[in-house]
């Protein structure tokens, strides 16, 4: 008999055994004297065999290791979750105590700055106001949302979701500076439906750190608060 037909029987009655096995659990119950007989080669590199039961433990153990670790990372999840919501807690108090325009913008800024550990960031705003134009701060910037520098944030207000990633050069440049070339990620938080107030965005010289795989939902959170201050105003 030729390799490739040893081959193929083998598969075959690989397969009737297997089948045999499944439609009768029992089997080993009835020659448990053959449950101790088998035996199968130990996948720990040891190069020896193991018994058929000790098999069964060692797929119970990796198993529960698996369990473990996936248990420690829910765990992981749900601090950073809790760690993520005491901070947008903080913003909210903040917001809450600023009377006008410019203690707003303040305690957005102090917020991103000592609770989200953000250290460069932008708060593009569409509209006029004398006080915030006298600033001289590169977080704030007044523009009109018709202005060409926003074109290309359009698909941006018009799914009305945060988005992060990397971003165009030109877009880089109009919120950061051109050759702002340290910028390795950013988020882009639209303020109000369709970017009504204006947006925000957050950058960050680690390119995973606004990773467009990550969840924005307390992004958007982050986005509800301040257009809600900014409509108080």
């Amino acid at each position: 008999m030729t390799k490739t037909a040893t081959a193929s029987v083998a598969a075959v009655n690989d397969a009737a055994v297997a089948e045999y096995l499944e439609a009768y659990p029992e089997f080993f119950e009835r020659n448990q004297a053959l449950l101790q007989r088998l035996r199968l080669p130990d996948t720990r590199g040891s190069g020896t065999t193991v018994s058929l039961l000790e098999k069964q433990v060692d797929v119970l153990r990796e198993r529960n290791r698996t369990l473990e670790r996936k248990l420690a990372e829910f765990i992981e999840v749900g601090r950073g979750n809790d760690q993520l919501a005491e901070k947008i807690h903080r913003l909210t108090t903040r917001l809450v105590h600023a009377r006008g325009l410019g203690p707003v913008v303040d305690a957005v800024e102090a917020s991103l700055r000592e609770d989200f550990d953000v250290q460069r960031a932008v708060l593009v705003l569409f509209r006029d106001d004398a006080d915030l134009a006298a600033r001289e701060s590169p977080f704030v910037r007044l523009a009109q949302r018709k202005a060409t520098e926003m074109r290309g944030f359009e698909s941006l207000f018009a799914t009305d979701r945060p988005r992060c990633g990397q971003v165009r050069d030109s877009q880089r440049d109009y919120l950061f500076g051109e050759g702002a070339v340290d910028i390795g990620s950013v988020a882009l938080v639209p303020l109000g439906p369709g970017g009504k107030f204006g947006l925000l965005a957050c950058g960050a010289a680690d390119s995973q750190r606004f990773n467009p795989t990550v969840s924005t939902d307390f992004l958007a959170r982050i986005g509800e608060l301040i257009a809600a201050a900014l409509a108080a105003e």
